[in-house]
């Protein structure tokens, strides 16, 4: 017997009707559920690009989402304006019992929920574990604390799991409880004030289709996945992780593929999503990560010296090194950079210009599509030494040498730097070696046609480990 007449169910970074929480528990409990999602107000308009892929590609995954709520005979409310001004208006217009969502772990999400709840006064709110597959404090030490080390929490996280953790909720089964309403327009991205443009809708494609085509090749090739995925010219990653970061498949889903089908390559694999929730629940016990700080808090004394030029070197993909402005140039054009090549971009950044990590951090989040808080955060902070089970910092990335080893044949630096498309695969790493005749032979001019070296790797390096060494040795002395 349903507990409530009318419920309403808040879409926010799950944007699917398939395996839902939230979207089940409303369904099973309510003679009626209405669908809305809200485009904040205070987000977009903090966002200075207008042609974000973000919101584009929200914006698209909406209309399918809309367009499958159309054909259960329901539709989907999509609102602008602050969640905590429009969720409780909409709450009373319609005369809902309950708001129905899915948890967030962002700390200015947790805020969002806490007010929109407060807001909605008699009205019931409920929320849900939907985007992880343990939560909070599902994943303890034997003292009841958190993990700092990922391997410790990984065989805890594998040892906890089971079938019922990774059972999908049953939502077709109650989509008739969705409320019968006319078909709503959706407002258009002009009206949000925003233009479609930059999002590559074949690489990317949107919605729960989009997801499903992309975890379908996926599957085919994940065997091969622990070899390839450190190679940026190789399709060897999944390409999901925007479609994870908006919800459009579901982690219970992808776990439990990954878990079934054995192997290496799904084994790794099941290792970085179990890697997304060591982050997600750094973020939950530590919320003061997202105010730009140290994990490792010795380290918030590192006398970055922040050089402007070479930042904006670093963000224009000239710094002369040829995979690093490959890497950048990716990043700039599509919004996506390959995983082996955010570590290396982001250790070149840190550790060879001397520039602070959250200046990188802050970087990645304006141009990702698939920006996601805490997987920034931490893979910023592992890069940088300063993160929990980071790379330590005496561990400097050399950016030729990686280059010789993850694109040796210069295939993914020839993809995005033209310029170099004729250089021999000799010198393709670091064509400031190249001889002067063989850069006329080539058509290539070090420091016209391409740039020279913003900085001598072997002295930065030196530079490097006198900064943490100093940030360290302040600390022994100050305990």
């Amino acid at each position: 017997m349903p507990h409530y007449q009318c419920s309403l169910c808040w879409f926010r970074r799950d944007l699917r009707l398939h395996d839902h929480a939230a979207l089940y528990h409303a369904l099973k409990s309510s003679r009626a559920v209405h669908c809305v999602f809200v485009f904040d107000s205070d987000i977009l308009g903090k966002l200075t690009d207008k042609q974000d892929r973000r919101v584009e590609f929200i914006w698209h995954c909406l209309v399918e989402l809309n367009q499958r709520l159309q054909q259960q005979g329901s539709t989907l409310q999509v609102l602008y304006g602050k969640p905590e001004v429009v969720i409780p208006r909409l709450a009373s217009e319609l005369g809902v019992q309950a708001v129905f969502c899915n948890r967030d772990y962002e700390p200015d999400a947790v805020l969002r929920d806490a007010t929109v709840a407060a807001a909605l006064g008699e009205i019931e709110f409920h929320s849900y574990k939907d985007q992880v597959i343990f939560e909070q404090a599902e994943i303890m030490t034997g003292a009841g604390t958190s993990y700092s080390v990922f391997t410790p929490y990984k065989n805890a996280w594998l040892k906890k799991l089971d079938a019922f953790y990774l059972s999908a909720y049953p939502v077709h089964r109650y989509l008739p409880a969705l409320a019968q309403c006319a078909p709503l327009a959706m407002p258009t991205l002009e009206t949000l004030g925003f233009a479609p443009g930059k999002l590559n809708r074949q690489a990317m494609p949107a919605g729960e289709s989009g997801a499903e085509k992309l975890f379908e090749d996926f599957i085919q090739r994940i065997g091969q996945y622990k070899e390839a995925r450190d190679y940026p010219a190789l399709k060897g990653v999944s390409y999901l992780s925007t479609h994870l970061r908006f919800g459009t498949i579901s982690i219970r889903s992808l776990a439990a593929k990954a878990y079934q089908a054995g192997g290496i390559g799904a084994q790794t694999w099941l290792s970085e999503l179990i890697w997304r929730e060591f982050y997600q629940m750094q973020l939950h016990h530590y919320p003061q990560l997202a105010q730009g700080v140290a994990f490792k808090a010795q380290f918030n004394a590192i006398a970055f010296t922040n050089d402007a030029e070479k930042f904006a070197a670093w963000c224009e993909a000239r710094t002369g090194f040829p995979l690093i402005d490959a890497a950048m140039r990716q990043l700039n054009q599509t919004g996506y950079m390959h995983n082996r090549l955010r570590m290396v971009a982001a250790s070149f950044l840190v550790k060879d210009l001397h520039v602070d990590w959250r200046w990188g951090e802050r970087y990645f989040a304006q141009h990702l599509l698939d920006f996601d808080l805490a997987a920034n955060n931490g893979g910023w902070q592992w890069a940088a030494s300063t993160g929990c089970d980071a790379q330590p910092w005496f561990r400097i990335f050399n950016p030729i040498t990686q280059s010789e080893k993850f694109d040796g044949q210069g295939k993914f630096i020839r993809r995005y730097l033209p310029e170099l498309s004729a250089c021999p695969d000799k010198w393709i790493h670091a064509p400031w070696l190249m001889p002067k005749a063989e850069q006329l032979r080539s058509n290539i001019a070090i420091g016209n046609t391409y740039p020279s070296p913003v900085v001598d790797h072997a002295a930065a390096r030196i530079k490097t480990l006198a900064l943490f060494k100093q940030a360290d040795d302040l600390n022994q002395t100050n305990l």
